[in-house]
């Protein structure tokens, strides 16, 4: 396993980082074998765990926290806060009040007296993003955490947390979280220069695009009965067979998978390696469900890709383009909230 540091913090992450979204009702509610996932990927050299409070309401740090209780000073703990934790309208966002809040709840959760990266999941539009960052970089010096971070963030808001920690003389965001695939480029043009420009590590999530760069969804057959677009996990344009996007990725898989072939590896293992691939990348978050999804994964995980396939791939998507709009996963305020284009 290939290990690399995490943006100018020093701390030093495998290639490959072992999400856990699908821990607990969402995705696997077997805890004896989420466990036993965690366990081989750690053993097989994996050092850093991804998780988030919001993952099955806090189930997902639960079964985090006893699979590596034994091993946790071994371990590179990421977790995140944002998303709503119960009916209480102040139990989300980035406000002073929920981050202190969720970072103890988090602790808790995962039976731990420190987080070593802990990440705002998206932008909160109702908050000053300089009250959010005093309010991490006092859980900094408190000893609760020893890195931040953001996901999802797009490149602006990446510049703008840099300035302030430089103006108030607050904690620097350490790494950004954004999806980032063959399918889904579009951070190429300005998320990741930018993360890059500030030293920042960057973490990708959805590497396999939701489980569409495993070849399991293809033309002219059914959605297979176990998938997420079959258990309604994300619901829209993103399943909808009659969106011309869908229609799009099942020729690309056809093509990617005949690319694999070529190479003698998996589908799977070229979509980590493209991921892995781009200089401003620092990891990739594999979250698997089932432990073949994990065997997958691990398969030809120091796989490099060379200038000549990555050339083919840049023919298939266009480098900086999403196939489907959809799958950036945000939204900015200006664009979604009519008042706010309108003159008043």
């Amino acid at each position: 396993m290939e290990y690399r540091t995490l943006g100018g913090s020093g701390i030093q992450v495998s290639t490959l980082c072992f999400g856990a979204m699908m821990f607990g009702p969402f995705g696997n509610n077997d805890e004896a074998e989420c466990i036993a996932m965690t366990h081989k990927a750690l053993d097989a050299g994996i050092n850093f765990i991804d998780t988030a409070d919001a993952y099955s309401s806090g189930r997902s740090e639960e079964i985090v926290g006893r699979a590596i209780k034994a091993r946790r000073d071994s371990v590179v703990v990421a977790t995140k806060f944002y998303w709503p934790m119960s009916d209480d309208v102040n139990t989300q966002g980035g406000s002073r009040r929920w981050v202190t809040q969720a970072v103890d709840d988090s602790l808790r959760r995962l039976g731990t007296d420190y987080i070593d990266l802990y990440q705002m999941h998206r932008p909160d539009p109702r908050t000053d993003f300089g009250d959010t960052l005093a309010a991490l970089t006092d859980l900094v010096r408190a000893g609760k955490v020893r890195a931040i971070g953001t996901s999802t963030f797009p490149a602006e808001m990446i510049v703008e947390g840099q300035w302030t920690a430089e103006r108030r003389c607050l904690e620097r965001v350490r790494c950004e979280q954004p999806p980032y695939s063959i399918f889904t480029r579009e951070i190429e043009r300005a998320v990741l220069p930018t993360c890059e420009a500030y030293d920042m590590g960057v973490i990708v999530w959805s590497p396999l695009n939701a489980g569409w760069l495993t070849g399991k969804y293809r033309k002219g057959a059914e959605w297979p009965e176990d998938s997420r677009a079959n258990r309604n996990m994300f619901r829209g344009s993103r399943w909808d067979p009659a969106n011309p996007t869908i229609q799009r990725k099942l020729e690309l898989v056809e093509q990617l998978e005949a690319l694999a072939a070529e190479l003698g590896c998996s589908m799977v293992s070229l979509a980590y390696a493209f991921a892995l691939a781009h200089p401003a990348v620092t990891s990739a978050i594999i979250g698997p469900r089932t432990p073949g999804q994990l065997d997958a994964a691990l398969e030809n995980s120091e796989l490099c890709l060379g200038d000549d396939v990555l050339d083919r791939i840049d023919e298939l998507v266009a480098p900086g383009t999403d196939i489907n709009p959809d799958d950036a996963y945000y939204t900015s305020p200006a664009v979604a909230d009519p008042k706010l284009r309108r003159k008043k």
